[in-house]
């Protein structure tokens, strides 16, 4: 990568930033090991499908998991869905342009929503308990021409968040490793598509927590490597680097120019634009809807809850540090960019996090950055996948193609879905890049198309008046007003419309916030038109749920019937509470919900961080020194949370995994003695969740 700036010695300098590690490894990782862990997560798929039931031919059990994941895995998959790629490099980022206001901004942008979707997960297992997508809702509450209307802004949702995912890991991979950034682009989604072909939701609930765990493990070592190196050395004198950078570099719209304050105007632009966007982001991202209904109904609060607060100390923490670290050593020989700083491209690419670790540990950093890189895109790429791939199989196929569509149909539609969304994310991010689109202007302007849906979406799950037409038209007209503000004030205030203009902060806040409060009052205005009184109780009068084989599967074929509790147990749990007066307890979760999401929206958004800005104040070394000891202990608490718990939560099945693998193996050795019994070959006795009951029934044909 080359770039020109001032040196320090005002004189212009070209410094070319060579990648610290080999092509080789970078295919080696992105390739190698995808295809590797893809391979592992495959045969576990395999391996609980025959102990414990768990079969991924089974259209619940690969859209849903049967409805069945604790609070530990969910908590796990609900902080993954969230360590984006850019998680870590955008809140690096803005750290370096506003200071030690955005990375908070970035976290505070964040937790709020993954907790307020507790509420709407609730909300959906009272009412809905047998949905697959939140389009399944939309169209029994709405109809056909909503739906498709819904299907588009879902996809719009999930394509321009993969296109910011894959930009920003391209980018990163390209600089650490000198591989093509459009190599890249294609081989990343490869082996996630592989996994997630084969194991459904409940692989990328695995992969989650294994990617998770590694990186979290990963970013701790940074925590501690960064004050061991002697540029930095300690709090203090890392403190004195970032207040030295800010008298070199003052911020504009900062307090006195300095970094060290959460008085910025970029600041607090970026956190209105990015709590707005991210709301946008989690309701109308099919696959958080597919993970809450893939939990057990009392693991949705608990896991959204924790899973939301732990994230917070992510980019909080690592931003802050990275940002903080790259400022203080720029002017330092160690860093990679000497004597010059990092060019608006580097930093619009992201690259704030990889030179920070590249500086903190060499060749060692850029590994562990790399592994960070991939393992964070393919573990959220893997839910976008799966999301598209049901809204392909559900909402188109089977509702508009083949309604009588079975098991075996709706798995082939799956299928071609994982396969069909992965190659069309490359193909349009590889467009995005050629016509100069990078990380940075994604993140900025995304939420212009992201949030039309929030208040339509949520009300049609929570409030029973909302029309079918303000249902339908408000969402069209947020975004056609969002796009106009966003264009509209590109142009007012920088005399063009460009690529460079609009991806400016101010266009992209003003585009946002109207995208996201437009169709507020326009769902209510049309609603008051001619208001509408839903039945809930509609929603359990159209079968969704699939517990019956396909035409194609027994016309004349011989078929084991096998009485599972994991594949039915706890959905019919759920069927039985379904009726509105009784259900206490799932009333009383939703209530634990509310709470949560107006306590940490308060909390992380406004009792926090708005007196600090509203106070001018300009960090001390010991209030330096305590904000950073604070998000360090609490993101080594957010990695005890993810790697332990889900473990701790699962290990009774881990156990009947254990005991059924002993007693098949056990069962392999009587072979030689005599033949094995019906019950040794099914594995019946190893716990709960193993199929109880196999039958063999001959279907004649018709």
């Amino acid at each position: 990568m080359v770039s020109v700036a001032a040196s320090n010695d005002g004189t212009a300098a070209s410094v070319v930033v060579q990648p610290p590690l080999s092509q080789a490894v970078g295919y080696i990782v992105v390739v190698l090991i995808g295809f590797l862990i893809a391979f592992i997560m495959v045969f576990i798929t395999r391996v609980l499908k025959k102990t414990v039931g768990e079969d991924n031919e089974k259209t619940e059990m690969f859209m849903t998991a049967n409805r069945s994941v604790t609070t530990g895995l969910t908590a796990s998959a609900v902080v993954s869905s969230w360590l984006w790629s850019t998680a870590m490099l955008g809140s690096s980022l803005v750290g370096y342009v506003n200071g030690i206001s955005g990375p908070f901004w970035f976290a505070a942008g964040c937790s709020p929503m993954i907790v307020f979707f507790a509420v709407l997960g609730m909300a959906c297992k009272r009412k809905i308990p047998e949905a697959h997508t939140l389009l399944e809702i939309i169209r029994i509450r709405y109809g056909n021409a909503a739906h498709i209307v819904y299907m588009a802004l879902c996809l719009i949702n999930n394509l321009v968040a993969v296109a910011n995912m894959i930009l920003g890991a391209s980018a990163a991979i390209s600089a650490l490793t000198g591989m093509h950034i459009i190599a890249a682009t294609f081989l990343l989604p490869a082996g996630v598509a592989l996994y997630t072909f084969v194991g459904g939701i409940k692989a990328t609930f695995l992969t989650d927590y294994f990617h998770t765990f590694v990186i979290l493990i990963i970013l701790c070592y940074f925590s501690v490597k960064a004050f061991t190196i002697p540029e930095v050395s300690s709090l203090g004198h890392l403190f004195d680097l970032v207040k030295a950078a800010g008298e070199r570099n003052p911020v504009a719209g900062n307090e006195q120019g300095s970094f060290l304050t959460m008085t910025s105007t970029g600041g607090i632009y970026f956190g209105i634009l990015h709590i707005c966007a991210n709301f946008g982001l989690v309701i109308m991202d099919t696959s958080f809807f597919q993970k809450s209904f893939s939990a057990s109904p009392k693991a949705v609060v608990p896991g959204y809850v924790i899973g939301g607060i732990a994230y917070f100390a992510i980019p909080w923490f690592i931003g802050t540090l990275a940002s903080s670290v790259v400022l203080g050593l720029e002017d330092n020989p160690i860093f990679p960019t000497y004597p010059r700083r990092m060019s608006a491209t580097e930093v619009s690419n992201g690259l704030v996090l990889p030179y920070f670790a590249m500086t903190i540990a060499g060749t060692g950093g850029a590994v562990g950055m790399l592994l960070i890189t991939f393992m964070a895109v393919t573990s959220t790429l893997s839910a976008q996948i799966i999301a598209v791939s049901s809204i392909i199989s559900f909402d188109i196929y089977r509702t508009y193609i083949k309604p009588t569509a079975g098991d075996k149909d709706i798995i082939k539609w799956c299928h071609i879905g994982v396969v069909f969304f992965a190659l069309f994310a490359s193909a349009f991010s590889t467009l995005l890049h050629y016509v100069g689109i990078d990380l940075g202007w994604t993140l900025y302007m995304l939420g212009v198309l992201t949030c039309p849906g929030i208040f339509p979406t949520t009300f049609a799950i929570l409030w029973k008046k909302q029309s079918k037409a303000a249902a339908i038209i408000s969402p069209l007209l947020g975004m056609a007003t969002g796009i106009a503000v966003w264009l509209g004030s590109a142009y007012a205030l920088y005399g063009a419309v460009t690529i460079a203009t609009t991806g400016m902060i101010l266009p992209c806040v003003y585009g946002t916030v109207a995208s996201a409060f437009a169709p507020l009052p326009y769902s209510l205005i049309i609603t008051l038109i001619r208001p509408e009184n839903f039945d809930w109780a509609n929603f359990r009068n159209e079968k969704l749920a699939l517990d019956f084989p396909s035409s194609e599967e027994t016309d004349g074929q011989t078929i084991a019937t096998v009485t599972s509790n994991s594949e039915n147990g706890v959905l019919k749990a759920e069927m039985a509470t379904s009726d509105l007066s009784n259900q206490p307890h799932l009333k009383r979760w939703a209530r634990i919900a509310s709470a949560w999401a107006l306590a940490t929206f308060l909390g992380h958004w406004v009792l926090w961080p708005l007196p600090m800005y509203a106070a001018k104040y300009i960090f001390s070394r010991g209030f330096f020194a305590a904000w950073l000891v604070v998000g360090a202990i609490w993101l080594w608490i957010t990695l005890l949370i993810v790697g332990f718990y889900p473990i701790i939560d699962g290990r009774e099945q881990i156990l009947d995994v254990w005991r059924a693998l002993r007693k098949d193996r056990a069962a392999k050795k009587n072979t030689d003695s005599g033949p094995a019994s019906i019950e040794g070959e099914s594995g019946s006795g190893t716990g709960t969740e193993t199929p109880s009951v196999v039958e063999e029934k001959v279907l004649p044909k018709k």
